[in-house]
């Protein structure tokens, strides 16, 4: 039996595959994402939507905040007296997880509620920031 191709030799220009099909990506309309914004403009628009332009922003540097915060069982495990200022070891908030059996005076910018809580019911105080700041938003 005689092949497809040889079949065509001699014959047939373009091997019955019409005048475009045969070269290169003719017949798909291009490779990859060719002709987006012409030809295949509608199958970007159904099945691509947010395909171009920029999504989200970023803000500058130098308007993030970013807390160097450390938990309540790192500060009882780090302590070695009966008082720590962690804003003088580089940290800025005091967050409440884990425990503490002994009374400490911890000195930090920044307190959350859980934390004082926890520090007050084993004997300790939490002196928060220069104006007694709890880290809680209050109502001017």
């Amino acid at each position: 039996m005689v092949s497809r191709t040889n079949r065509f030799r001699g014959r047939s220009r373009y091997h019955g595959r019409g005048k475009k099909a045969g070269r290169g990506a003719g017949k798909r309309g291009g490779r990859g994402n060719a002709g987006l914004n012409k030809h295949k403009v509608m199958t970007r628009i159904k099945y691509m939507p947010g395909h171009w332009g920029m999504h989200g922003f970023n803000r500058h540097p130098g308007l993030r905040v970013v807390n160097a915060s450390i938990n309540l069982g790192r500060v009882s495990e780090i302590a070695d007296g009966d008082s720590v200022n962690l804003t003088e070891m580089g940290y800025d908030k005091l967050l409440g997880r884990g425990s503490i059996e002994r009374a400490l005076k911890i000195t930090v910018s920044e307190a959350s509620a859980k934390a004082i809580q926890k520090v007050e019911a084993a004997g300790g105080s939490v002196e928060a920031g220069e104006d007694g700041d709890s880290g809680e938003w209050e109502e001017e």
